[in-house]
């Protein structure tokens, strides 16, 4: 029987974290992680720097040895399954290609690991470099390939296996802002049409809403909120999300009653905070307003610094109190640094945190 070409859908397999533990030389990494993935889903983890992230990937993918819980690949527990045996593909930051082998030799690899005979094997890596969009380069060596080139050849080597989950450990950091557009537009669509189940682990926001089904913010070694893109961004559960995920303005308020009041006007808050009294509201740049000068109803400010982003411009502002805020606006208003203008609230919910936090 003919092996199906890796274009065809690979069926890709549910995935469950469950209470997983991660201990390091007293250090807990990871503190109950609970992550369920459907067949197919591309969820991206986000976080910043020692939250877990990555300590969560490797611990799917069998590098990792978990102190406690169960990660269940399609229903069966793989925590004392080694690596080879998981049915997982992985793509690291570093490419880790072999120099001494051509880019088709390299994507071939993991097929001579597994005892592919070399009729398949060849054809199977020829497949996998088309996929890629690099089948023109299949002689080529490491060396005279670009980076970006280079991680589209350990995507291939990851893909030619044809796993049932897909492991990508920040592929794209050591890339150009335009190669990272590129090639993260690239892999969504290739999982899109494999339809493996996919986790992409991230510090970077802007990546990870581009690209995910949903995002899981990662802190202090657990999930703290999931959910798609638009609900991470509009809805988020925790000041830690809200402040993680897009910008944010930090603003002086009292908090009372479920209601925020912060200069003379009352907004709604996202969540169910416990706290009352003073807090610090956490407001985007659009849901500010910037006009031409103080009036009634506005917020007197100056303009510090004003920045031109192609589709708008980020200005930011000190308020007549000293806080410092951003407002997004059209790019055909052009204040000028030291000019007095106005801010408005645009009325819509926020969350909240504490003064100290």
């Amino acid at each position: 029987m003919t092996s199906p070409s890796p274009s065809a859908s690979t069926g890709g397999a549910t995935v469950e974290l469950i209470d997983v533990v991660k201990d390091y030389a007293g250090h807990r990494a990871l503190t109950g992680v609970n992550l369920s993935v459907r067949p197919g889903e591309f969820v991206a983890l986000l976080g910043p720097s020692g939250c877990g992230k990555t300590t969560a990937l490797r611990a799917l993918s069998g590098l990792e040895q978990v102190n406690g819980g169960s990660i269940l690949i399609d229903g069966v527990d793989v925590v004392d399954v080694p690596v080879n045996k998981r049915d997982i593909g992985m793509v690291f930051q570093s490419y880790s290609l072999f120099p001494h082998l051509t880019a088709v030799e390299n994507v071939e690899f993991g097929l001579r690991m597994r005892k592919v005979a070399a009729g398949d094997r060849r054809a199977r890596a020829a497949e996998s470099l088309e996929l890629v969009g690099l089948g023109h380069l299949a002689a080529r060596y490491a060396h005279q390939l670009s980076g970006g080139q280079q991680q589209r050849i350990a995507l291939a080597r990851a893909l030619v296996t044809r796993p049932r989950v897909l492991l990508l450990d920040e592929p794209l950091s050591a890339l150009d802002a335009k190669v990272r557009v590129q090639l993260r537009d690239e892999i969504r669509r290739i999982q899109t049409d494999l339809g493996i189940t996919t986790l992409f682990v991230t510090h970077d926001q802007e990546e990870a809403l581009a690209v995910a089904d949903r995002v899981a913010v990662m802190r202090d070694g657990n999930i703290e909120q999931i959910g798609t893109p638009e609900e991470l961004y509009t809805t988020p559960s925790t000041p830690f999300v809200a402040a993680f995920v897009g910008l944010s303005n930090r603003m002086p308020a009292t908090l009372s009653n479920g209601r925020v009041t912060l200069y003379g006007e009352t907004l709604g808050v996202l969540g169910s905070p416990a706290m009352s009294g003073p807090v610090l509201a956490l407001v985007r740049p659009e849901d500010l307003l910037l006009v031409p000068q103080a009036t009634p109803g506005s917020i007197a400010a100056k303009v510090v610094a004003s920045s031109f982003l192609g589709s708008l411009r980020r200005t930011r502002l000190a308020l007549s109190d000293g806080t410092l805020v951003s407002v997004q606006h059209d790019v055909s208003e052009h204040p000028e640094p030291g000019q007095s203008v106005g801010v408005r609230l645009r009325g819509n919910a926020v969350s909240v945190s504490g003064v100290d936090g």
